[in-house]
């Protein structure tokens, strides 16, 4: 509800008032501006050029806001692991993703320097892959930081690999820009086909299965993207044998 540039604008009354906020947002949701401003001993125009500074026209279009982030972040109920593994190879036999990992390691496979990139769990995913790929004879980095430099060696002729569950995770779609204007080769493991990640890949494979949120942290399985990588490696494999 609040972002980066919102927070970065406030005053100090402003940060003392989005902190309490932040702190009892259950209770804040259903108060009037004047106990709010009791409760904060701010005046009801600070709150007032608050709720602008979050696009906001006043306190009562900030509470429906409010009330409606409060809504969303809600605990859900979890589905069964198996349903969520069950539901991707069931469109996996039904679908052409076989094709996909097949078409993505005649890529890999002709590419002199292959590069995982990812952040959070697709980050430790891309870790991984790159571990994988190695161990089976492709040798491969994971690069977290996007102004880690790259030799130009390495980026010629390069593969660079990048899982995002979303396909809109800003600093992936950051990096992997870069990297794509250094002229790499770009294949993504994303969960639908129509995020930016996957747009501006020359190969993409979705897996399509359904997201799952607990408390702000996609808890979406990643079984589909374990799969996938071990699958592209053992065509790699077989490619080279």
């Amino acid at each position: 509800m609040f972002t980066h540039e919102m927070i970065a604008s406030f005053n100090e009354l402003e940060t003392s008032l989005y902190n309490y906020i932040s702190q009892h947002s259950e209770k804040v949701a259903y108060m009037r501006i004047r106990e709010l401003a009791d409760e904060t001993h701010v005046s009801t125009a600070t709150i007032l050029r608050f709720c602008r500074k979050i696009n906001c026209e006043g306190f009562s279009e900030f509470k429906v806001k409010l009330k409606m982030h409060l809504e969303g972040n809600k605990k859900t109920i979890l589905k069964d692991a198996r349903h969520s593994v069950t539901e991707f190879f069931d469109r996996t036999l039904k679908g052409d993703i076989e094709e996909d990992i097949r078409e993505a390691a005649k890529l890999v496979n002709n590419a002199d320097s292959v590069i995982f990139i990812g952040i959070g769990t697709s980050g430790i995913l891309a870790e991984y892959g790159a571990r994988y790929f190695s161990s089976l004879g492709k040798f491969s980095l994971y690069i977290k930081d996007p102004l880690f430099p790259v030799h130009s060696s390495l980026r010629y002729n390069s593969i660079t690999i990048a899982l995002s569950v979303s396909g809109e995770t800003d600093f992936t779609v950051t990096h992997l820009n870069q990297m794509k204007q250094e002229g790499s080769k770009i294949i993504s493991i994303t969960n639908n086909k129509h995020s930016t990640i996957a747009k501006i890949s020359d190969i993409n494979i979705p897996y399509y299965v359904t997201e799952e949120w607990f408390e702000n942290a996609n808890i979406t399985t990643q079984v589909p993207v374990l799969y996938i990588l071990e699958s592209m490696a053992h065509e790699i494999y077989k490619l080279n044998s």
